[in-house]
């Protein structure tokens, strides 16, 4: 492995380290609101799933146009990046920031 390669494999680590630290706190947001109870669970809840299953079928679509490229390395950091913007928006709306 090339130093520049191995320095965007290490980026894309960082990337995923990134996202896994803000999907987190999401997760511990929704829990939070979830154990409420009440219509506010079952939106949040109803919510999430339907999100997931959007999120999932539009990375789905963009990989299979070629929208990810076709370097390894660039289609993992561009899936990750469609990720983390899904999962920043859902910070800022749980937090109310």
């Amino acid at each position: 492995m090339t130093k520049s390669a191995f320095g965007d494999w290490f980026d894309a680590g960082m990337d995923a380290w990134s996202l896994s630290s803000e999907a987190s706190t999401v997760m511990a947001l929704r829990t939070a609101r979830i154990a409420m109870g009440g219509s506010g669970a079952m939106a949040e809840t109803q919510l999430m799933f339907a999100e997931k299953m959007q999120a999932s079928f539009e990375l789905q679509v963009a990989a299979m146009s070629g929208q990810l490229g076709s370097a390894p390395v660039g289609a993992t950091r561009k899936a990750i990046g469609f990720y983390r913007r899904k999962v920043r928006a859902n910070r800022r709306r749980l937090s109310g920031s």
